[in-house]
């Protein structure tokens, strides 16, 4: 997992946010190298510094009742043992919270957050993504995940787009050859998404249909954050409105978010697929139920019956570096958890079995690390050997 966690990084660059004339100025304008107090107060106040589409809430909450019994969990890592508490202040956690059976038996804050703060979700957004592309199949709106990614993405016709699926974009395994190398700025990820030579044509469009081929469709997985763009663009296509809208009318409202959440747009006004959405800490763990429970809302389903088990198992060995796989932009640590993952320490983790939801923010002082990693897991066992 730990390379393609590397690679998330380039959704932000691709995206080309769009910075608001508003009071919040960090040190740089660029999200990616906010450090310290830029990470603790822009992460939390996203829509003060970008330009950001809102995807509102209904009227009614979805309630997470606090269980009687609460966990104070300690674990073993790096030679001594480490409390809840001790993590967080070391690994810079702004909101820790822990659903067991729906109810919250866990919820810490730090870095100045509170319980009404919104967290930027960095790459956490792609998994919300492709659940709202089941649910455009749900609603009749895109055909089927074996239909052609050019039935929406019309420009595409003609490039090496031409007979990929929109399965095989979920997955990563279009076979359109990419190089997703930040340090080089001739890159695919430092080139791409910023100009159009074609009048009316998104400019994430206009770079990819120029790409050629590596790989027959579905035969390899290749972290392309650019194709994580397409997504949302065919999304918004097939829907016909902005795709926070859509995350409002399909998830936000009907299952009862507590706060309206906001997504980062480009300087187009779209939202991408691949990054940043806004929420609170509650409402990350609302997604982690959601999914959970199989995409059901107000007692009707959103996605299709075997969407969740299909989008968080692996079908076919792709090559992906992660311990068991990659889904439709979930990882898959073992048939039983399923991960959503963001740079700077964003995860919400899902044990299905023990029903267990870890939802993680953070600020770590890198986008990833070994070590950084290697704790988070050491945290996420202790906490599920607590509940068990």
């Amino acid at each position: 997992m730990k390379p393609i966690l590397i690679a998330a990084a380039a959704a932000l660059a691709l995206a080309g946010p769009a910075l608001a004339q508003l009071p919040i100025k960090p040190s740089t304008p660029s999200i990616l190298f906010w450090r310290g107090d830029d990470q603790a107060t822009g992460y939390r106040t996203i829509e003060q510094i970008y330009q950001t589409r809102t995807i509102k809430r209904g009227t009614k909450v979805h309630p997470l009742p606090v269980a009687a019994q609460q966990i104070d969990p300690t674990f073993q890592y790096a030679g001594k043992t480490w409390t809840v508490d001790d993590y967080m202040k070391a690994y810079r956690v702004s909101g820790l919270l822990v659903l067991k059976d729906g109810k919250i038996v866990i919820e810490r804050y730090g870095l100045g957050r509170g319980p009404h703060d919104r967290w930027t979700s960095f790459s956490v957004a792609k998994s919300l993504t492709s659940t709202l592309v089941g649910a455009a199949i749900e609603d009749g709106k895109i055909k089927s995940l074996n239909a052609p990614v050019t039935d929406y993405i019309p420009e595409l016709k003609g490039s090496a787009y031409e007979g990929v699926t929109v399965r095989q974009m979920l997955r990563m395994s279009s076979g359109v050859k990419w190089n997703e190398d930040y340090a080089d700025p001739k890159s695919d990820v430092a080139q791409a998404g910023f100009s159009s030579s074609e009048p009316g044509v998104d400019p994430m469009v206009d770079y990819l249909r120029k790409l050629p081929r590596a790989n027959p469709p579905g035969a390899k997985f290749n972290y392309n954050t650019g194709e994580t763009d397409l997504v949302g663009i065919l999304l918004a296509n097939a829907v016909g409105m902005p795709i926070a809208d859509y995350a409002s009318e399909k998830i936000w409202k009907p299952y009862g978010m507590e706060q309206d959440a906001v997504w980062m747009t480009d300087l187009a006004g779209k939202e991408r697929g691949g990054c940043c959405i806004s929420m609170t800490l509650r409402d990350y763990a609302r997604v982690g139920q959601f999914i959970l429970d199989g995409g059901k809302a107000a007692g009707k389903p959103v996605v299709p019956a075997t969407w969740v088990r299909d989008a968080t198992k692996v079908e076919i060995d792709n090559g992906s570096p992660a311990p068991a796989g990659y889904g439709y932009f979930w990882w898959i640590s073992s048939p039983d958890r399923y991960n959503a993952v963001g740079i700077f320490g964003q995860s919400i983790t899902t044990y299905r079995k023990d029903r267990l939801i870890i939802v993680q923010n953070a600020a770590w002082p890198t986008a990833v690390g070994r070590e950084l990693s290697a704790a988070r897991e050491a945290m996420l066992e202790g906490v599920r050997a607590a509940v068990r």
